[in-house]
C-alpha cells in the first residue's frame, strides 16, 4: 500500500487502515493471554489436587509442585505470547531464533553457575530434600521454605527476611521438619544443692508435661550433663511433635524455675572471687 503522496505528504487514513487490524490482533492475543494464564494455573492446581489424593501426596509436596509447575507454565505462555506478537507483525522469527541460539551458546560458556543451579534444583526436587513449609537450614540460611525453584530456593528467616538462595549454594540441607523433634532443656543448680533432690523435683515437672499432647515421648530427666565453674547442669529431654519443640522448651524452663523456687533450689549465676594481697 502506498501511504505516501506528493513527497512529504502521507495518507493518514492509509496508515490507520494498515495498523488497525494489526493492533486489533495484538490486543486480542494479549486479552487471550490474560484469560488463559489464570485458567491454566487453576487447571494445574485442580489436577495436582486430584493426583495428590490418588497418590497420597503430602500438603507440602503439593505446594512445592504447584509453585514449580505454575512458574513453568507462565514462562511457556510468555514465550508463546512473544512469538505470536512477532508473527502478527510479519517479523520472520527464524533468523531471530537462530541468532538467539548462537548468542545463547556463547553465553552458556559463561553461565555455568546457572546450569549448576538448574541441575542442583532438579535433584533437590527429585530427592525431596526441601519442600514448601519445611523448616530448614540451607545455604547458610535458617527459616521456612516458601518456594523451591529450578534456579533458586526461597527461605524466609524468622525475622521476616526473604532469602533467595541459588541452588548451587545449597551444598548441604538440614531439614528440621521430618519426623518428631527433640525438646532439650539444660538447667543448672548450685553446688550447695543436693543433686538427687533436684532430680526428684525435675521428675515431678516432667510428669506434668508427659500428659501434654505435644510430647510424643517423655520428657525425662537424663541426669548430670556437665559440671561448670559455678553450677551443676542437669538435662531434660523429650520427643515432641514437629515444630512444637520450641514452645515446649520455653514452657518447661518456666515451670522448672517456678518449681525450683518453691523448693528453695538455686539456679546460680557466675561468681568471681577477687583476692587482694596486702604487702607491708
Amino acid at each position: 500500500m502506498d501511504i505516501f503522496k506528493d513527497g512529504l505528504n502521507f495518507d493518514l487514513g492509509g496508515i490507520l487502515n494498515a495498523l488497525l487490524p494489526v493492533a486489533l490482533q495484538i490486543g486480542l492475543i494479549i486479552i487471550g493471554f490474560i484469560i488463559l494464564v489464570p485458567i491454566g494455573k487453576k487447571i494445574i492446581e485442580k489436577s495436582l489436587q486430584k493426583a495428590g489424593k490418588n497418590e497420597k501426596l503430602s500438603p507440602s509436596r503439593m505446594k512445592t509442585l504447584e509453585k514449580l509447575l505454575t512458574n513453568l507454565f507462565a514462562y511457556v505462555m510468555i514465550f508463546i505470547l512473544l512469538v505470536m506478537i512477532l508473527g502478527t507483525l510479519d517479523i520472520n522469527i527464524g533468523p531471530l531464533l537462530a541468532g538467539a541460539g548462537i548468542i545463547g551458546l556463547a553465553i552458556g560458556f559463561g553461565a555455568q553457575g546457572l546450569v549448576s543451579d538448574i541441575v542442583t534444583g532438579f535433584f533437590i526436587l527429585l530427592e525431596r530434600q526441601i519442600e514448601v513449609d519445611d523448616y530448614v537450614t540451607a545455604g547458610g540460611f535458617d527459616g521456612i521454605c516458601e518456594e523451591v525453584g529450578l534456579r533458586t530456593t526461597k527461605i524466609r528467616s524468622f525475622d521476616g527476611t526473604l532469602n533467595f538462595v541459588p541452588n548451587r549454594q545449597i551444598a548441604g540441607v538440614a531439614n528440621h521438619s521430618r519426623g518428631n523433634m527433640r525438646a532439650l532443656v539444660d538447667i543448672g543448680i548450685s553446688y550447695d544443692d543436693k543433686i538427687d533432690e533436684a532430680i526428684v523435683v525435675l521428675e515431678q515437672v516432667c510428669a506434668e508435661f508427659q500428659a501434654d499432647e505435644r510430647f510424643k515421648d517423655g520428657p525425662n530427666v537424663l541426669g548430670v550433663q556437665s559440671i561448670g565453674s559455678s553450677d551443676v547442669v542437669l538435662r531434660v529431654v523429650g520427643q515432641t511433635e514437629n515444630g512444637a519443640q520450641f514452645g515446649c522448651e520455653r514452657d518447661m524452663r518456666k515451670r522448672i524455675k517456678e518449681t525450683f523456687d518453691k523448693n528453695n533450689i538455686d539456679i546460680p549465676f557466675p561468681h568471681q572471687v577477687f583476692v587482694q594481697k596486702v604487702t607491708k
